[in-house]
């Protein structure tokens, strides 16, 4: 689902991946103390502005986080100042003209960045399970379906097919 919602908004899904690790580390019931909500943490008014009517509903909120997250690669142009606005919000990067000097949101996309760089190095050398299966007819590659379960303890668990 998520190799599925990176195509349809033109955006890596590793960084996705990324994402949603720092976030949440996949825990699709992940509350913050501020009120983001599930697997990418969107906050229930941004989350409503996309459509998004259960921010613990898996397929709503990778949809919905991955939307938001196109609109702010398209709005800044930068992946930094990007990842700023997903966990700052558009605003704090625009008056600041660049990264806010919050700790949170430093610590955040350093975090992402490293997480995303380590994703992309184990891509292109070892061929981890987020590897392509199969290429699709426009060289688009086919991701390994993600299965996601939560035992009697609370934990998550997860495992590709």
């Amino acid at each position: 689902m998520i190799g599925e919602k990176s195509r349809e908004h033109g955006v890596d899904p590793l960084l996705v991946h990324s994402i949603i690790h720092v976030e949440s580390r996949y825990n699709p019931y992940a509350l913050s103390h501020k009120g983001a909500e599930g697997l990418m943490q969107l906050m229930p008014q941004t989350a409503r502005s996309l459509g998004v009517r259960s921010g613990f509903d898996v397929r709503q909120n990778v949809s919905g986080g991955v939307k938001y997250l196109k609109q702010m690669l398209e709005k800044f142009d930068d992946l930094r100042l990007a990842l700023a606005a997903y966990n700052a919000g558009p605003e704090a990067v625009v008056r600041w003209n660049g990264i806010p000097p919050y700790a949170e949101t430093q610590d955040y996309v350093y975090k992402v960045g490293k997480r995303y760089g380590e994703l992309r190095r184990q891509h292109n050398s070892s061929q981890v399970a987020l590897t392509p299966v199969i290429q699709a007819e426009e060289s688009e590659p086919e991701f390994r379906p993600l299965e996601a379960r939560v035992d009697d303890e609370g934990r998550l668990h997860l495992k590709t097919r």
